[in-house]
């Protein structure tokens, strides 16, 4: 999905992907979990603690990862059935299509020897075209060649829903470019950020040492790179600022955007990157933009060689020599999130495998793994959790009637999108060579890339999906107005067809609750029922969110690290606000759905005890310090202790299943509660 698509969605997780390297048979981990408990803490002075302690004491962070969890767990699961998948397509006889490209995609990945005798030499085409820039044109042009190959240099544009026509596709423009993980890491003063800043400095003059640049002209490219990214960084947006969509909304004639930086030559870019129709598109960062005609009239043309060079290696990394794969994960692993050791390379062929050729994959994925009864049954929770929001809705004392009108007919419009796609991805124009590694990954990224121009003047296809069907995690999407789940999250500890419905109530049943809270979070609730950007509200409705919405705010900005870095409560407004409001209609839900009859007791836990222990246990992970501060200053999501923590604090319901008394930390004095 594209970054601007991510930032928009509403997804339960936005990590790396989360897999360990462990040995023997791996099972799933049961939704309800006796074994993962510490018995030693208080659920109301730490319920996180309580629900995973154990389980966290027992899972130690493997080598290869900076964070292990209850999602790694069962994405570990994905993998190794993934892994069989691709390694019998790779030998298998009389192959169809898709057969062939997922199994020779995935051998040609694997097929490090032909990748380290190969060398930089897939790539010398395109290096030498950078190297031969001589003017802004040829930098035009070879930043549209880029951009085809999914190298996101100095901008970014793709095609997306008008916000406000969300039934039009149109061209989007927008800011781009950084080897950081953000802006604001190229301007932090804490010790660490300079740190950070140092190594990163270093990391690129180490990459073009290994392509043969002279130790001394390497560190002056690497700074005058870094110099040039930093100046990038000064006209672009923060990511806490980019979750409003008013901000990124700039729509313009083709001409008002070319001469926000005219120097670009755009009818040489356009020409390359073929979008069918571009009378106006939108621009995300206007401002963006403006400092960028200010670069190309003030940056020397080796410095940009010099960026163009070192993107294009980063974003190749994985299919060419194992120096340069190496060093990149030596500054983007191990430093940056504290990862001890690389994945093993068949985790990793997976995983990009499955970003290229997701639904051809995806298909035999879900031939083996995913039954009708498990999509009959999530829909049959859906519905009950449908009803529950409809309840607590209409119910809402600070809503005017105008306006739960208006929230009824969105919630009614969602539509509900469980397991995979109706209709599959065609690959048929997509070319995969065995023992091509950088072409396969180049020409994948082109196709995607063509794909996406081709959606432009077109009407939106509401049946594409955002996540490829392995996928451990679920998503809304506010201009579509669906919910989705793919089958690689429909598994234990999520969805446990052992477990009852308390357990899965709470686990599953939360997840559900959080997807459908995104239509009404501080993002989706500036889109309508039909996915425009256009304001429902009346003005004290609004009011009355915001006021509420600031509570929550206020609690996870007080969250701190190890270092003193804080949640920043604004950015993670929307998830917080999507957790918390899940976890009490996933809550009402299963009220609902017993119509009054009594689950028994468990391993000694009442139902409602297991319904917040199916919640707190899906979030068991351990994590390094260097992972936990950059999900905090980049992450829409806040740290799994205070997303467990952070919602059962707010909620009488969970004081009431364990006999929490006012003052202990798990009863917060003044609570938050949005929906």
């Amino acid at each position: 999905m594209s970054k601007l698509r991510a930032a928009l969605t509403g997804s339960l997780l936005l990590l790396p992907s989360l897999i360990a390297q462990t040995g023997g048979e791996l099972k799933f981990s049961p939704g309800f979990d006796l074994g993962a408990i510490d018995r030693k803490a208080n659920p109301c002075d730490d319920f996180y603690q309580f629900a995973c302690g154990t389980w966290a004491a027992k899972n130690p962070i493997p080598s290869d990862q900076s964070s292990w969890g209850r999602f790694g767990e069962l994405d570990q699961m994905n993998q190794l059935v993934l892994r069989k998948i691709l390694e019998e397509a790779g030998t298998a006889k009389n192959r169809d299509a898709n057969t062939q490209k997922i199994g020779d995609y995935y051998a040609s990945c694997m097929d490090t020897a032909t990748i380290n005798k190969q060398g930089l030499g897939p790539l010398k085409p395109e290096l030498g075209r950078i190297a031969a820039m001589k003017n802004t044109r040829d930098l035009s042009v070879e930043i549209a060649r880029l951009h085809r190959m999914a190298v996101g240099v100095l901008f970014s544009f793709t095609s997306n829903q008008d916000f406000k026509d969300s039934s039009a596709v149109i061209g989007w423009a927008d800011q781009g470019g950084l080897g950081l993980p953000e802006r604001d890491f190229y301007f932090r003063e804490d010790a660490r950020s300079v740190e950070t800043r140092k190594e990163y400095v270093a990391h690129m003059a180490r990459v073009l040492e290994l392509t043969g640049v002279a130790l001394a002209v390497a560190a002056k490219q690497a700074k005058d790179v870094f110099d040039l990214e930093t100046a990038m960084a000064k006209g672009s947006m923060d990511v806490t600022s980019r979750r409003n969509p008013e901000k990124i909304y700039h729509k313009m004639t083709k001409a008002e955007f070319q001469a926000l930086s005219d120097s670009f030559s755009w009818s040489a870019y356009f020409e390359i990157v073929k979008p069918p129709s571009l009378d106006s598109l939108n621009v995300a960062s206007p401002d963006f933009f403006k400092a960028q005609e200010a670069l190309l009239k003030s940056t020397a043309m080796e410095t940009w060689k010099s960026y163009l060079t070192l993107h294009l290696l980063r974003s190749q990394s994985k299919y060419l020599p194992t120096k340069i794969d190496d060093e990149n994960f030596a500054f983007y692993g191990k430093f940056l999130t504290g990862s001890k050791e690389q994945r093993p390379r068949w985790k990793r062929c997976v995983a990009a495998t499955d970003g290229d050729l997701g639904e051809a994959m995806g298909l035999a994925y879900v031939e083996r793994t995913f039954g009708k009864d498990g999509k009959a049954r999530m829909l049959t929770m859906v519905k009950n959790l449908e009803a529950a929001m409809a309840k607590d809705i209409q119910a809402l004392t600070w809503m005017t009637p105008a306006t739960k009108q208006k929230a009824m007919e969105k919630l009614n419009a969602i539509a509900n999108k469980i397991g995979y796609p109706d209709k599959w991805r065609d690959y048929s124009a997509l070319k995969v060579v065995r023992g091509d590694a950088v072409g396969n990954s180049l020409r994948s990224n082109d196709f995607d890339f063509a794909r996406s121009m081709s959606k432009i003047g077109k009407p939106i296809d509401k049946a594409e999906w955002l996540m490829t069907p392995p996928t451990v995690n679920a998503y809304y999407d506010p201009q579509m107005n669906n919910i989705n789940f793919p089958a690689g999250i429909l598994q234990p500890p999520f969805f446990d067809r052992s477990a009852d419905d308390a357990t899965n109530y709470g686990a599953i049943g939360a997840v559900i609750g959080h997807e459908l809270t995104h239509g009404f979070d501080d993002q989706g609730r500036q889109f309508d029922a039909v996915g425009n950007l256009k304001d429902w509200w009346a003005p004290e409705d609004a009011k009355a969110f915001t006021e509420r919405a600031e509570c929550i705010i206020q609690e996870y900005e007080g969250f701190e690290l190890p270092g003193g870095v804080h949640m920043n409560g604004k950015l993670t407004l929307g998830e917080n606000t999507a957790d918390l409001g899940g976890l009490r209609i996933a809550y009402m839900a299963l009220m609902d759905s017993l119509a009054g009859k009594v689950l028994p007791d468990k391993e000694g836990f009442t139902p409602e005890q297991r319904f917040f222990l199916g919640i707190g246990q899906v979030w068991c992970t351990n994590s390094t310090e260097q992972a936990d501060r950059l999900q905090a200053q980049t992450n829409p999501h806040a740290i799994a202790r205070f997303r467990v923590n952070g919602n059962v604090s707010n909620m009488p319901e969970f004081q009431k299943a364990f006999g929490c008394k006012a003052g202990q930390p798990m009863v917060r004095e003044k609570s938050c509660k949005v929906w």
